[in-house]
């Protein structure tokens, strides 16, 4: 009796427009309070924790970018 592996995964379905527009605003708002947060009360205590709040910010946005348009094409 040959073992033939698991099945065949299905494929995934795209994410809705809604989903990606609300994980969009929670990266986008995350990367808002990194930032606000480092620059205002973080950098009194430790600049290297505020210079690393930063530097994490800065990479939130492109991936923000991805899951919104990682959909199909909006059509209206």
């Amino acid at each position: 009796m040959p073992d033939d592996g698991p099945p065949p995964r299905e494929p995934r379905k795209p994410l809705g427009l809604a989903t990606r527009r609300r994980a969009y605003l929670m990266m986008m708002g995350v990367c808002v309070l990194l930032i606000v947060l480092a620059w205002t009360l973080i950098w009194r205590y430790s600049i290297t924790a505020a210079v690393v709040m930063s530097a994490v910010a800065l990479c939130v946005p492109p991936f923000a970018a991805i899951v919104a348009n990682a959909g199909p094409a909006n059509r209206q």
